[in-house]
This record gives C-alpha cells, structure tokens and sequence, in this order.
C-alpha cells in the first residue's frame, strides 16, 4: 500500500486543516476524513471576471445556465442554458450552445429533448453529454415523457444514445436514473453518472437516490455505489464528477460539503472539504482542480461561513490557493456559478443558475 501524509498547512487569517495525500509510486491509497475545517475564504483573486461577452442569437437571453465544458480543440466552450429560463418544459429552444472564443455562438443543439438540462460533458470525440435532472410532473403535461435521462449527443445534435428511460424515475439499484446530477466518460469510453439531486435537504426519505451508476461505453448497466447518508462513501447529491491524471473518480458530494474520491470501480479513498459546498467541478491534466461553489452563501445554516465562488488548488497537494469571486456589474458582490469549466488558455467560465441566469469568464489579471 502507499504510504500517504497528513499536512496541517497554516492559511492566514485563520488555522485550516488540510489534508494532502503524496503518491510515492504510481497513487495515493488513502485520504483521512477531515471532520472539522474552517471557511476557506481569505485567498487571492489573481483573475479578472466578466459578463455579457457572448454574442446570444437577438431576442435571447441567458436563462440558468447550470453547466459548462471545453470543446477537444480546448478553444470553443459548450453552455446549457435552460431555454431562457430556468426550465425548457414547453419550449422548443435549443440548450445546448456552442461558442468560439470571441464569444460567437456558432452551434446550437438539443431543443424539445430535455426537461431540466443541468450537467454537460463533452467526450474526447467531441460528443456531448447532458443529464436531464428532473422528470414528469402531473400537472404539466409538456413534462410527460422526458427528464430522468442523460442523453449523448453528436456535436451537430444526433441523439446518439440514451441512459435511463425518459419520464421513468429509476430507485437507484439498476439501469435506469432518478434525476441525474452530472455525467463523466473515463479512457476506456465507460461512464459514471452522479444519480440524484434530491439528497442534499436533510429531511431527505431514507430511500432518496443517491449513488454513482456505471455502464460501459455502450450504455449497458455495470454497477453502481453509494447511498443517501454521510459516511465514507455516502451521498448527499453527488452533484459533480470527473476523472484526475491519476484514474480516479472526484464526485462534488454537494450535501455533504465536501468532494469524495474513489477508484473506477467504486473502492473508496477519502474525502476533502477545503474546497467549499461542491456545485461543479473541472480538473486540469495537472492536477489543479477548479471548484463551483453556488450555494455556501445560500445554504448557510448547511455550510455556515463559506462564500460561494471558485476555489482554485491542487488535488496532489490538497492545498486551496485562490478563491475566484466572479464579480461583475450584475453581481457586484460575486458570482455563484454552479458548473465550471477551464480552456486551454486558462480562461475560467462559470456558469451561474441564480437571479435568472449569466455566463461569467474569469481571466487571470496580468
């Protein structure tokens, strides 16, 4: 087994415990759980944010805009935007946008497929993932037969395949999905979806989806892990998830304020809560790992005294080194974006769900 460390690492203004796990051959094998740590939210902004760069097509405007990711030519940024709104029930608008970085939208995808699109990944081959995170509601009828799915598409919009069943609610024990948070894609093409938002309230029912689901790359169902609850390994809406350089599973265990680490096949490793109330997470082939907090501010008696906005550090260090606040002249106080995501410039995009919406680009200052 490798050996791991446990760092105290002293940030000013106040004493915060870090863990940092240090491979000394090929990986960590354990990361400590870390029962008490102080907000981290006296660090440096070495970035400049701004709104309102993107050409939107006339007559539209941002509405939440819950997920982002870069294009394979790490040049061109793809953004859901729930039709203008904070939903596309009804609406035949496309979600799904494409754009250069000048801030032209050059594509646009996805209208009439989805409920509630929330997370977006796009794969090695360019092809785009989105969860559709509620379901059918009873009493609106454009609801029916749609959510509960994570749809792959071609980058010009063919449904390429479809996981869950769309409008059937899954119970966290087989194939199909309960409100899926966010989707991921290893080397080998297998994919792991964060099944249900629901867990985060703590008067969540015992049986409240809350697991990672696995299938292979042809959508056939592998397995799956986790359940509502706190302990290692437990979820509280495992609302991010992606891969680091060293195969590993990182899951924004949003409920529990804290990311969760664990091999691909479900073995867990530890846990880090330095990085805020987890939303969305983008991690560089490096290592340096850009955390979405939209919810400390909001969910304070959750996660009392942390401010939302993007924590920047290192997951071979475990060290937070700056803290993007997003302010711009719609959120003069910060930005609260829920997904992230990092080009190959460095330029940070944050995608923000409240007040109705913005699509902020954090750059850092020279």
């Amino acid at each position: 087994m490798t050996a791991c460390k446990q760092v105290v690492k002293s940030l000013a203004p106040a004493m915060v415990a870090l863990v940092v796990w240090l491979p000394t051959e090929a990986r960590a094998q354990v990361v400590d759980r870390v029962p008490n740590i102080y907000p981290i939210n006296e660090l440096p902004n070495p970035y400049d944010s701004q709104d309102g760069w993107v050409n939107l097509p006339e007559g539209r405007t941002w509405g939440s805009t819950a997920g982002v990711d870069i294009d394979p030519d790490g040049r061109h940024i793809w953004a859901i935007d729930r039709c203008g709104a904070n939903s596309c029930a009804g609406s035949d608008l496309d979600p799904i946008l494409k754009i250069d970085p000048e801030g032209n939208v050059v594509s646009t995808m996805g209208g009439g497929v989805f409920l509630f699109p929330h997370g977006i990944h796009v794969d090695r081959d360019g092809n785009v993932w989105v969860t559709d995170a509620q379901g059918p509601n009873p009493d609106n009828p454009a609801t029916a037969g749609k959510g509960h799915v994570v749809i792959k598409l071609s980058p010009t919009g063919d449904v390429l395949l479809t996981l869950g069943r769309a409008g059937s609610p899954g119970d966290g024990r087989g194939p199909l999905l309960n409100t899926p948070c966010d989707v991921v894609t290893d080397r080998d093409g297998n994919i792991y979806v964060g099944d249900g938002h629901g867990g985060q309230n703590r008067n969540a029912p015992s049986d409240t989806v809350a697991r990672i689901a696995k299938y292979d790359k042809n959508g056939n169902f592998l397995t799956s892990w986790g359940r509502l609850g706190s302990g290692p390994g437990e979820l509280r809406t495992p609302h991010a998830v992606d891969i680091d350089s060293q195969n590993r599973l990182i899951v924004g265990d949003r409920g529990n304020n804290r990311l969760q680490i664990f091999e691909l096949d479900g073995a867990y490793i530890g846990e880090l809560r330095q990085f805020g109330r987890p939303s969305g997470i983008d991690i560089a082939a490096d290592d340096t790992i850009y955390v979405a907090d939209s919810e400390s501010l909001f969910a304070n008696s959750q996660n009392p005294g942390w401010i939302t906005g993007i924590r920047v550090g290192s997951l071979r260090t475990g060290i937070v080194e700056h803290l993007i606040d997003g302010a711009v002249p719609a959120y003069p106080n910060g930005s609260n974006p829920e997904g992230v995501a990092v080009d190959a410039a460095g330029n940070v995009y944050g995608a923000v769900v409240s007040q109705g919406g913005a699509f902020v680009r954090s750059s850092r200052g020279q």
